[in-house]
């Protein structure tokens, strides 16, 4: 099989016409092929005069030697991810600790390899999720354990589903092949920056589930991870405890030889019971910041100047370095879509953004992010970076009113240390309504210096970026975990058996990366029980 890279396509065309391009630039008759495949697809818009569509195609020729040596073609052979079952499995039954993306994937591996593991979620199914995390957006009422950052899907599945990776590790194409059986767009197998959107990814994430049950796995949802127990560095089992709604609080032991911690970035709880129980863990770096709302055909018109209107929603990824040498940067930018409460403790307020399938609403988002260090935090504490997200995020709570309304500022008057009085151009996009607020008074200095010098220098790169209706939002203080739980060669921690995966732990900065590490840590854990 060939690659056939760089292919540039006009803003108008068809796959007929693009066969035609990749045939006539192989020096083919007409174009026949064996088989004929896009591989990627990108938008090129560095000259505003000249957008064009960008391919890679896979295809199948006869004679294909003498193609082998031609610029932008490579030689190419597709991996196919292999199940490595267990047949007749007779130990004790892996249990996985969250259904975020490392979580379901650890689990779907278990499942294919016949070991039948149990999924141990806090929050509720996605269907009864939905309708929590919309009460919440509706009426200010918080559901601890079932909300933007818990229940089935983790914290991505009520954001934009970008899955975006850095990373070129084989299993990636195993997760994009489970998301589009599971109910995804093909498309998301080629788009260079593929996205599902939260509307699409409840049916997909009930869709993969099905296929763990059918499989042999077992959800408990509303149940939670309270306490581990082990013997001699070895461990025996998860103390769980039933938090359902109409529940009698039971707590109950699972005898299991391996836990996996698919845990997410905000299971403070469940972080301060680790480090009650001797688990290894480190401080690591971590960001902390605003929403910055424009209006979405401001930045299609700064991305693609006169084709802004022949393009999908304009996405931009920006980073600066303040003074002080601190990173500033851009996260989950949300095309068309709306700033969303995203908080899971009570008395403490969180911003996070999503968009829908098709991206289509008035205002983008992003977060804006600034580096905070391990050094930034006197004392040896290591759980210190959580206990300064939750006081940035009760600051936030206060500032709006202490009603889960979002505290909002004017990027002008962040600057000038003055509280908003009127909005500009751009209109919040939050559900449940905001307050005229100084966000300088939430972050100590070195933050709000960031976040001004950052901003303002991404405004030469995106003009109009850093203008006067540039509307923040906070606080976005749950881009990623502050903890880091060390793990050996067979990804254990300090316990054997116990895996900690994903980006709760430290090892995954999204969808996609956490989905690879779930896949390994249970490929991982079906060799460890294959000595039981």
């Amino acid at each position: 099989m060939l690659r056939v890279i760089n292919i540039k396509m006009p803003l108008k065309h068809t796959e007929k016409s693009l066969k035609e391009v990749v045939a006539k630039f192989l020096s083919l008759d007409e174009p026949k092929f064996k088989s004929f495949e896009i591989s990627r697809k990108g938008i090129d818009a560095r000259n505003k005069n000249n957008i064009v569509y960008v391919y890679s195609v896979d295809i199948e020729l006869e004679n294909e030697n003498k193609y082998e040596n031609m610029k932008n073609v490579e030689k190419i052979e597709k991996q196919i991810y292999e199940i490595n079952k267990i047949e007749n499995y007779k130990g004790k039954r892996p249990v996985i600790i969250g259904s975020g993306p490392s979580g379901i994937f650890a689990s779907l591996i278990l499942a294919e390899n016949g070991l039948n593991p149990i999924i141990i979620e806090q929050g509720k199914c996605v269907d009864k999720r939905e309708k929590d995390v919309y009460t919440l957006f509706k009426t200010g009422k918080l559901n601890k354990y079932s909300n933007v950052q818990f229940g089935e899907g983790g914290a991505g599945t009520f954001s934009d589903g970008k899955l975006n990776t850095n990373t070129n590790n084989f299993r990636i194409k195993k997760v994009f092949d489970e998301l589009v059986k599971a109910g995804a767009e093909k498309k998301i197998l080629y788009m260079s920056k593929p996205h599902v959107g939260t509307d699409k990814l409840i049916d997909i994430m009930k869709n993969i589930r099905k296929k763990i049950e059918i499989l042999g796995g077992e959800y408990r949802f509303e149940n939670k991870l309270v306490s581990i127990n082990y013997e001699n560095k070895k461990i025996t089992g998860a103390v769980i405890k039933d938090v359902s709604e109409n529940g009698n609080e039971i707590t109950y032991e699972i005898e299991t030889d391996i836990l996996i911690l698919a845990i997410g970035h905000s299971s403070r709880d469940t972080f301060y019971m680790l480090n009650d129980r001797k688990i290894n863990m480190e401080r690591k770096i971590f960001s902390v910041g605003v929403r910055i709302e424009h209006r979405q055909s401001m930045i299609n018109e700064s991305q693609y100047g006169k084709f802004s209107n022949m393009l999908p929603a304009a996405e931009y990824k920006l980073s600066a370095k303040a003074s002080d040498g601190r990173g500033v940067y851009t996260f989950c930018m949300c095309p068309g879509g709306v700033v969303v409460p995203s908080a899971s403790e009570e008395g403490r307020l969180v911003v996070n953004g999503m968009s829908y399938s098709k991206r289509d609403l008035e205002n983008s988002n992003s977060a804006i992010l600034v580096n905070v260090y391990p050094e930034d935090f006197e004392g040896e504490n290591v759980l210190a970076g959580i206990e300064f997200q939750r006081e940035l995020e009760k600051k936030a709570f206060e500032l709006g009113g202490e009603n889960y309304k979002v505290p909002i500022q004017l990027f002008k008057d962040f600057v000038n240390n003055k509280v908003s009085t009127k909005l500009g151009k751009v209109k919040p996009s939050y559900f449940i309504g905001y307050k005229y607020a100084n966000l300088n008074e939430i972050f100590p200095e070195y933050i709000n210096t960031a976040l001004k010098e950052g901003i303002i220098l991404m405004n030469k790169k995106i003009r109009g970026f850093g203008n006067g209706d540039s509307l923040l939002s906070a606080v976005e203080s749950r881009s990623s975990s502050p903890i880091k739980i060390p793990r050996d060669e067979r990804y254990f921690s300090n316990i054997e058996g116990l895996i900690p995966c994903g980006e709760g732990a430290g090892y995954a900065g999204g969808i996609m990366s956490a989905a690879v590490d779930g896949i390994r840590c249970g490929e991982l854990s079906t060799e460890y029980l294959k000595e039981f």
